[in-house]
């Protein structure tokens, strides 16, 4: 195809940036018309051009070439000095273009750009830059030379300012001068292909007048314009179209126009043939190159579609091969190549993939199926897949997927599983086949389980679980429980008030069911006759305090106001009869407040069901009337009873004139039967019904004493209980009198306190007084002196008789003895009381003593009885002085009646007339005041009667016994071990052959360590005594140490050996000393571990050597066989090579050798052009290995005779070796008995043994020498012994006669001691002491007596109700411990006060710390604020003077001013009331010291309490003044002012009654006088303390209301600081507007 301008025909499509006229004449000038006459012309392009009417049109159409004769005479023309500016071409489609020509009619651009767009002008690349100067136009573009045809340059040769006129600028796309081998390239190709070109002119030459001059009459010489613009190109259709034809709407007759259709070939379309024709996009569209055409592909449809893309993915995938995809696949085909079936489509696999029947429709029920119904496409065995198979959901199974699996329901087309699960609860599900309904979903459940999931137990049940039944029943409680319906996941019913217990069969804690008789009314609170002590350790078989005592025709009345429950009631009379027949007649009553209304639970009640009439057997303790009452609840009734007629009046005991009964209690017993959980007809009913009288629940609760319940009867119990009091009842245990707020779950009855009776423990046993926390105290009213053992029931005072007194009316008056009897006492004048029961005196004065006062006092002598001066008879004793001076070491003295000396009875360790020395045993100065004498610390190791045993002045032990030593003899001697404290030291024992030999001074004198007795042993010797050696050491004989054992650790047993002998315990076969040898019989080589049992030894052998046949050794017989054995073993060995690798080995050398020759040989043969040389060489080697074949032969043969040879010797060796062993069977026999009596030998200990007999026999030498010498030598012990015994018979001889008649005396004065002692009557000492009555013998007497015992044979005197010393003793103690642990307990709370007022000092400290904090911070806000203020108040006054001096200029105002706004006032006001809030909170975080005063308060308030006890104890000891009427206990209080915050302390005497406790503590003050006085003094310590305590609290108190007055004047302060500082603030506004105004008008004045 040619190539022509491509302007021709389109001026429409060139545009221009600027043309010259367009919207209204423009002048220009031609520079190039200097000689002309007419310089400047005009231009207007708002016309077109006409040759005749209009040249002065310069549009940019007027460059395409036209070939008219007016080329000249028209142009494009640019506006006038405008430098940028553009010419643009825009195509229709892609055009190739290849050169463009511009001729000018004025200079060329002094710089311009050819630019491109192959994208229809959405991107632009260039194509070339011409400038004038290059690197000033187009800086960083290169200036050439061209490379490559893509290499974008800048020329210089196309912008010369000559010529003026006529110049041309000339482009090639593909300049000449570069060759190109392929003209079809992409490159090439796309370096032509244009859709837009641009020119882009960017730079005017000039003369350089403009620069000088800038008027618009110099630019009109400047501007663009051309003749002629010529774009040479052709139509672009890449090789597939040899002609162009004019595109749609483009006119066909212009002549010379290069039109952009390309008429297609090659299956090509598009206007340049850039696509593939339709159905033609099986390859990628690419360009014709040459011959090649690379004509479109048709694609491959399957008939099943005409249209088809191209897909460079697929193309790619398929390796270049094919990359057309069909489109729009008919007959329910699809894919690439409409080769697969469309979803829900299946291939039928008996048709053609072209056949249009080829695709059938899957049969699958959509809700089921996967993908709504999709089935396999086709049939693929590896995947699995089958066509037309339907893919069922996860839940879903069926062949067309239409049913669900087991366990699922609900099929659904939504469900992306197809089916739901069956929501069933495995547990409530009946077991096997589907757990659910397919369709409805709803479960299969057991029998107790209901729900659409079966997840929830029928009413009444619970817990579901896996059990067959599913769930289990409630079992909720009839009585416990309000009904039988309870928590499905617990079990938990719904409980009843204060019940608990899954089944409500529980009561909280606190709580109880009552028993069938818990509402009990006793009959002596009606009418208080008789009241009955109990016996302790017997259970009371009556209820509360005692019995009514009712005569014949007596009535008694009891008001009923507590019915819980509308029922009926038995009422059951408790009761004792005191007469011998029965009570005939009783009638009873129940008088009602009105009449019953009929429709009340007891509205069926006539007039005689409220009288009942019974009789009171005698035999028994309680009645029941066979006809109930029916009572209502909140209804009050009165019972009357009337005890009307006894049976036999004749019958009255003790001829009293009427029949009396005592009446116990009454109490109303729930009627079973009357009960709904009894009589309600269902089977539950009536089984707890059967049940209730099985058991005879009833029965047991009538008793006082009642037998053990049992379990069924209490459940059915607590049943009643809980529906008759709507649950649970309160224990309500007293808190003084019951141990414990919990009671008995059964009946309620608390844990009482000692003697303290009742449910609820609230009051005092009869015969016992003073409830309170410990209990009751017994009345232990005297027998003798008492109305009745019953006191009163505050005091315990007793009712006594006439003359009797005391609180238990127990004792005589003061001065008096001897109750009941009472007498004055007899002191002598020395005291003014005595002892109640046997006179003896009490506090006997003036120094004298006994129990008449009728002796002196230990310390004094002399005679009271003579006279009553006081002071005048006993005299103290002068030992040396008397006994308060300090120095009196005597117990007693006297005077003899004949010397008239005074003769001091010394203490221990005191000795002399005046006990002025001190005894053998002691040390010390007692004539120096203080002195004292001590016993000799000696470790009792001293002989105590010896003067000399220790110093007497410093105690220093001197002659120490018992072999001990030291300065306290506390130490044993050397070469004694032991400990000296317990006199244990013995003789250190140690073995001389074991022990170092510088540690004895001889063979039986050795030292030890004298606290163990350890010896010092010599190496590897052990034992507290040396004696035997270390584990696996021996020889202890030797003396110097034992040896080391050195077993063979392979041939013995154990590392081990005879610790005499050394020999070790070798192993079977080894023997020697240490197993280093073989056994005997044995041989071998042991260092190997080869020992064999038996030896040959035959002289006789043939094979032995002569020199062996006469030794008949069996040890050269094994070096023999010993030898045999290694050969045999290398034989062996050997043998094993040859059996293993055959018999090569020897020969390996050989064999390689014939090898290397035949494949020499084995070469030649093969080699196909062999030569005589090589077959000669061949003949040799042939040659070669048959000799070696001959001599291997021979060989063999010679080896195979050799070795029938060594078998045959083989044989004959084992049968010479059997005969052997045999023989050396029988030699060892022999042997084994020789080496038992060799170990026999070894073994035993004859060193030992000599060593043994050796020192026995020096002992025995030594004894004899002893005894030789104690009857030879003089003296001698036998001498001694001898003279003492002749001077004993001297003395007895001397001594006799004296002896006798002292003998004599004393008979005579035991004589008479023995008949005073038999005249002495036990009668009144048994009753003074122990308070028995009478010489009654021990076993029938109460109270015991001298030499009575108990059973556990523990002596007997006193006892319960027994009025002798040992009783009031035992009171007394009794009381004085009671005492003792009240004050113990008191001292315990003061200790607590203590340690809570130290807590409320150390708080107190710690709120003083904290307002101190406060203040700190508070003044330090307060001095930060005034700094603040004064610098505040600096910057104002200066800011003032600067603004009223004269002449002050705008910009230092203006300075001032930022400088004004720049600063920031130290604190805003918000900021300032924010610190004072925050100081506000520190100060409100003290308030916690009213609570710890408050605190402080209650103890201190305790403490004063316990300080006033201690003050009453006090007086009550002295018995002088009576006790005042109260006290005054300081209770400090502190109280806060909210409106004001001042905290002050006030503190208030109360004055207390103290009347109540006076007996309680005049009883303490008798029995614990002593005590009290230490607690007194203790109390009036704690008083002082916690005066000091309150004092410093009260200071800390008053520091606080001062650091707080200090706060508000600081915060009063801060206000008004802040105050001043919101003024402050505002005049800092004004006058920053003021400094703003001159601002504005220093401004304004320019």
């Amino acid at each position: 195809m040619a190539r022509r301008d491509l302007l021709v025909g389109r001026e429409k499509n060139l545009k221009a940036s600027s043309t010259c006229g367009m919207r209204k004449k423009e002048p220009y000038c031609i520079v190039s018309h200097l000689q002309e006459e007419k310089k400047c012309f005009e231009c207007d392009s708002r016309r077109p051009y006409d040759p005749i009417y209009n040249i002065n049109n310069h549009r940019v159409e007027n460059v395409i070439t036209t070939f008219k004769p007016h080329r000249k005479k028209s142009w494009w023309q640019s506006e006038n000095g405008k430098s940028d500016v553009f010419i643009q071409l825009d195509l229709e489609a892609e055009f190739h273009f290849t050169h463009l020509i511009m001729t000018f009619k004025t200079f060329r651009p002094a710089a311009l750009l050819i630019e491109r767009s192959a994208d229809l002008g959405r991107s632009w690349q260039v194509y070339r830059y011409f400038a004038h100067d290059c690197a000033e136009s187009f800086p960083g573009v290169s200036q050439g030379p061209l490379r490559t045809i893509n290499d974008v340059i800048c020329e210089s040769r196309y912008s010369d300012i000559e010529p003026s006129t006529e110049g041309e600028v000339i482009y090639r796309v593909l300049d000449p001068s570069i060759s190109i081998d392929d003209p079809y390239s992409p490159n090439i190709q796309n370096q032509l292909k244009i859709t837009n070109l641009r020119v882009n002119f960017t730079k005017l030459h000039t003369l350089g007048d403009n620069l000088l001059d800038p008027r618009a009459e110099i630019k009109e010489k400047y501007y663009y314009a051309i003749y002629e613009l010529i774009v040479r190109g052709n139509c672009f259709c890449y090789g597939h179209a040899s002609e162009c034809a004019p595109i749609e709407g483009i006119r066909d007759d212009i002549e010379g126009m290069v039109h952009g259709r390309c008429v297609c070939n090659h299956n090509t379309k598009g206007l340049n043939c850039e696509q593939c024709d339709d159905f033609y996009n099986d390859q990628p569209w690419r360009p014709a190159e040459g011959r090649n055409t690379n004509a479109c592909k048709k694609c491959n449809c399957n008939g099943h579609s005409n249209v088809c893309h191209f897909d460079m993915a697929v193309y790619l995938s398929t390796g270049r091969a094919s990359g057309g995809v069909c489109d729009d696949c008919q007959d329910n085909t699809m894919g690439r190549s409409c080769e697969m079936c469309k979803p829900f489509y299946y291939k039928d696999p008996t048709r053609d993939i072209r056949d249009p029947q080829v695709c059938r429709a899957c049969d699958c029920d959509p809700d089921g199926s996967q993908n709504g119904g999709m089935c396999d496409t086709h049939s693929d065995l590896s995947l699995g897949m089958v066509a037309g198979q339907c893919r069922c959901k996860a839940n879903v199974e069926g062949p067309r997927c239409d049913k669900c699996k087991s366990g699922f329901f609900g099929l659904s087309l939504t469900n992306p599983q197809g089916c739901e699960p069956c929501r069933c609860d495995r547990r409530g599900t009946v077991f096997g086949g589907s757990p659910c309904d397919p369709f409805s979903g709803d479960c299969i459940c057991k029998r107790l389980v209901t729900g659409r999931s079966c997840d929830q137990c029928l009413p009444d049940h619970w817990g579901l679980s896996h059990d067959p039944s599913g769930c289990r029943g409630c079992e909720c409680d009839i009585g416990g429980a309000l009904d039988n319906q309870c928590s499905m996941e617990s079990g938990q019913c719904r409980c009843r008030s204060h019940m608990t217990g899954r089944e409500c069969t529980q009561v909280e804690s606190g709580y109880f069911f009552m028993a069938l008789d818990h509402f009990l009314y006793e009959a002596e609170f009606a009418r208080m006759e008789k009241v009955r002590e109990h016996q302790p350790g017997r259970p009371a078989s009556w209820t509360d305090l005692g019995f009514a005592r009712v005569p014949e025709g007596g009535l008694l009345e009891f008001v009923i106001n507590n019915v819980p429950y509308s029922m009926e009631y038995d009422l059951l009379i408790r009761y004792e009869s005191q007469m011998p027949r029965d009570w005939e007649e009783v009638r009873i009553t129940v008088i009602r407040p009105g009449l019953i209304p009929t429709s009340s639970p007891c509205g069926n009640t006539i007039p005689d069901d409220d009288r009942l009439i019974v009789s009171l057997p005698a035999g028994s303790r309680f009645v029941v009337p066979l006809q109930p009452v029916c009572l209502e609840e909140g209804v009050t009734y009165t019972l009357r009873f009337e005890f009307t007629r006894y049976q036999d009046a004749n019958s009255i005991l003790n001829g009293a004139a009427i029949a009396v009964i005592l009446v116990d209690s009454i109490a109303l017993m729930p009627r079973h039967s009357s009960m709904e959980m009894f009589n309600a007809g269902d089977p539950a009913s009536n089984i707890r019904k059967q049940t209730y009288e099985r058991y005879r629940c009833y029965e047991g609760t009538k008793s006082v004493i009642r037998p053990q319940m049992s379990d069924t009867c209490a459940k059915l119990i607590s049943s009643m209980s809980a529906v008759i009091n709507n649950g649970a009842l309160s224990c309500n245990c007293d808190p003084q009198g019951s141990i414990s707020s919990i009671c008995d779950v059964r009946g309620g009855q608390c844990r009482c306190r000692p003697n303290v009776i009742g449910r609820r423990c609230d009051q005092c046993a009869p015969g016992t007084y003073g409830f309170g926390p410990s209990g009751c105290i017994p009345c232990e009213c005297s027998l003798e002196g008492s109305a009745t053992p019953l006191c009163d029931k505050f005091s315990g005072q007793c009712q006594c008789h006439p003359g009797a007194f005391g609180q238990r009316c127990d004792g005589c008056r003061t001065g008096h003895w001897g109750f009941p009897s009472c007498r004055p006492c007899q002191c002598n004048g020395h005291a003014d009381h005595c002892q109640q029961r046997t006179g003896a005196c009490i506090s006997c004065r003036d120094n004298t003593g006994g129990d008449k006062c009728e002796r002196c006092a230990n310390g004094y002598y002399g005679n009271p009885v003579l006279g009553t001066t006081p002071g005048g008879q006993c005299r103290p004793c002068p030992c040396p002085d008397g006994p308060n001076s300090g120095r009196h070491f005597a117990t007693s003295c006297y005077q003899d009646n004949r010397n008239r000396q005074v003769i001091c009875n010394c203490n221990q360790g005191y000795t002399g007339a005046r006990c002025e020395e001190c005894a053998p045993g002691y040390y010390g100065n007692p004539s120096q005041p203080g002195g004292r004498c001590q016993p000799c610390q000696c470790n009792n190791n001293i002989d105590m009667s010896d003067m000399d045993a220790c110093d007497r002045q410093t105690g220093e032990c001197r002659k120490c016994l018992y072999n001990t030593e030291g300065p306290n003899c506390g130490i044993c001697k050397s070469g004694y071990f032991g400990d000296a404290s317990r006199r244990n030291c013995r003789k250190c024992t140690c073995n001389f052959l074991g022990t170092e030999h510088s540690q004895c001074i001889e063979r039986e004198d050795c030292v030890c360590q004298r606290a163990s007795g350890q010896c010092q042993c010599l190496p590897n010797v052990v034992g507290l005594t040396c004696d035997h050696c270390a584990p696996n050491h021996w020889n202890l004989a030797s003396g110097m140490g034992c040896e080391s054992c050195s077993c063979d650790p392979s041939n013995s047993v154990t590392s081990s050996c005879n610790e005499f002998t050394g020999q070790c315990q070798c192993r079977e076969g080894f023997g020697g000393k240490t197993c280093t040898d073989c056994q005997e019989n044995y041989w071998g080589n042991p260092r190997m571990q080869l020992c064999q049992r038996f030896c040959w030894c035959f002289p006789q052998l043939p094979a032995l050597p002569p020199v062996l046949w006469g030794l008949g050794s069996c040890r050269a017989g094994a070096a023999l066989f010993l030898d045999l054995a290694v050969r045999t073993k290398t034989l062996a060995e050997r043998a094993h090579e040859i059996q293993t690798t055959g018999l090569t080995g020897p020969y390996e050398e050989i064999f390689i050798e014939l090898e290397e020759k035949l494949a020499q040989a084995q070469s030649i043969v093969n080699a196909r052009n062999a030569t005589a040389a090589a077959v000669s060489v061949l003949m040799e080697l042939i040659e070669d290995l048959r000799a070696h074949i001959g001599e291997t032969t021979e060989t063999l043969n010679r080896l195979e005779g050799d070795l029938t040879i060594v078998q045959d010797r083989n044989s004959d060796a084992s049968k010479e070796l059997s005969a052997l062993e045999r023989e050396a069977k029988e030699l060892n026999l022999t042997s084994a008995q020789l080496h038992h009596q060799l170990d026999v030998l070894k073994n035993s200990n004859f060193l030992g043994a000599y060593d043994s007999i050796r020192s026995s026999y020096n002992r025995s030498r030594d004894a004899e020498r002893r005894a030789n010498e104690s009857t030879t030598t003089r003296p001698s012990t036998i001498s001694q012994s001898a003279d003492t015994r002749r001077r004993t018979e001297r003395l007895i001889a001397a001594k006799k006669d004296d002896f006798s008649r002292k003998n004599t005396a004393n008979k005579r004065v035991l004589g008479d001691l023995n008949a005073r002692a038999q005249r002495l009557d036990m009668k009144k000492i048994n009753e003074k002491v122990c308070g028995s009555l009478g010489d009654a013998p021990c076993g029938e007497s109460p109270c015991g007596g001298a030499g009575c015992r108990d059973d556990e044979g523990n002596r007997h005197c006193g006892g319960l109700n027994c009025g002798g010393a040992v009783a009031a003793a035992d009171g007394a103690l009794e009381r004085a411990r009671h005492a003792e642990k009240e004050l113990s307990e008191a001292m315990g709370e003061m200790q607590g006060l203590f340690t809570k007022v130290a807590e409320a000092k150390s708080q107190a400290e710690e709120a003083k710390g904290k307002a101190k904090a406060a203040l700190d911070k508070a003044t330090a806000t307060k001095n930060k604020v005034e700094r603040s203020n004064n610098n505040l108040r600096d910057l104002i006054k200066q800011i003032r003077g600067f603004l009223t001096q004269e002449g002050a200029d705008p910009d230092s105002i203006e300075a001032v001013a930022n400088h004004v706004l720049q600063l920031s006032i130290p604190a805003s006001p918000l900021q300032i009331r924010h610190l004072a809030d925050e100081i506000k909170d520190r100060v409100r975080s003290l308030s916690n010291v009213d609570a710890i005063l408050q605190q402080t308060q209650d103890d201190v308030r305790k403490a004063e309490k316990l300080l006033l006890d201690a003050k009453r104890a006090r007086l009550k000891n002295l018995l002088q003044t009576p006790v005042p009427p109260g006290y005054m206990l300081a209770l400090a209080s502190f109280t806060t002012d909210s409106a004001s915050n001042e905290k002050s302390l006030h503190v208030q005497i109360l004055d207390g009654q103290l009347t109540d406790k006076y007996n309680e503590v005049q009883q303490r003050v008798d029995t614990k006088a002593k005590a009290v006085h230490g607690a007194k003094n203790k109390a009036e310590g704690l008083r002082e303390e916690a005066k000091k305590l309150l004092k410093d609290a009260q200071n800390k108190l008053q520091k606080l209301a001062e650091l707080e007055t200090n706060y508000e004047d600081n915060r009063r302060r801060l206000e008004g600081k802040a105050r001043q500082l919101d003024g402050l603030e505002d005049k800092m506004r004004d006058i920053l507007k003021d400094i703003n105004k001159q601002i504005q008008i220093y401004n304004t004045c320019q």
